[in-house]
């Protein structure tokens, strides 16, 4: 043996060489998988939560296959079962994380504008910036058929006060029926998620996209607004 242990180039060692090789490398993975497992569990549940995002946003639609899940949040397929028992605990868990984003970024106070049309253009620039620069997932996750009849109400509550909000101004200010109020709600709501996904796409600029969103919310909400009642618009939020 040589100094600090590395081996004297004899023939012996020479054909002992791949065996050390084998063995360096075994440690090498030992210890990244050692690291890997010393991520907190509030870190690892991140990752994969975020790597299912990713996988959605690629292909549009739900589930996402769970070997590629696994692979690109760097774990095991029981890892992500572990965390998330199944895929409607795991979307439920990245739409409570978007609408928690929209609500910290002031979407409720946006709809608390004095004037209806004012509160429908500014929580739409809000919600359309944030699918602009997030991705529509929160428009995947609540439209698909996988996730009818499972979506946790904790994580839908945003967006259930926001149309419901919307729908009593609605009838107040437009004078609308309630099952009126609810589609229109729900109609206009779609702009600013339809003009976000196009500026995600690249297909409008994220100005571009601001602009055309304004204009047709406005639009849709003069309307149907009854004549006559140009001062209705000023009147106190619900």
């Amino acid at each position: 043996m040589g100094p600090a242990g590395w081996p004297v180039a004899n023939s012996q060692s020479r054909r002992s060489r791949p065996v050390q090789k084998s063995t360096s490398q075994s440690g090498l993975r030992r210890a990244q998988v050692g690291a890997r497992q010393r991520l907190s569990p509030d870190v690892r549940r991140r990752q994969i939560a975020e790597a299912a995002k990713a996988l959605l946003l690629e292909q549009g639609y739900l589930p996402v296959p769970m070997e590629a899940l696994a692979a690109r949040a760097g774990v095991s397929k029981g890892s992500v079962y572990g965390y998330f028992p199944s895929q409607e605990a795991l979307f439920n868990a990245g739409l409570a994380g978007e609408m928690q984003a929209l609500g910290e970024a002031g979407l409720e106070t946006a709809a608390a504008a004095v004037g209806l049309t004012e509160a429908a253009v500014a929580a739409a620039a809000l919600y359309l910036r944030h699918v602009a620069l997030h991705g529509p997932a929160i428009h995947y996750i609540l439209r698909d058929s996988s996730m009818a009849g499972r979506l946790d109400p904790s994580a839908t509550s945003l967006r259930d006060r926001m149309m419901r909000r919307f729908a009593r101004r609605a009838r107040r200010e437009l004078r609308l029926p309630p099952a009126e109020a609810t589609a229109a709600a729900a109609m206009i709501a779609a702009i600013p998620e339809e003009m976000g996904r196009l500026a995600w796409q690249g297909v409008l600029t994220l100005e571009r996209a601001e602009e055309l969103d304004a204009r047709m919310v406005t639009s849709a909400i003069t309307a149907l607004r009854p004549a006559r009642s140009d001062a209705l618009d000023q009147t106190s939020p619900a």
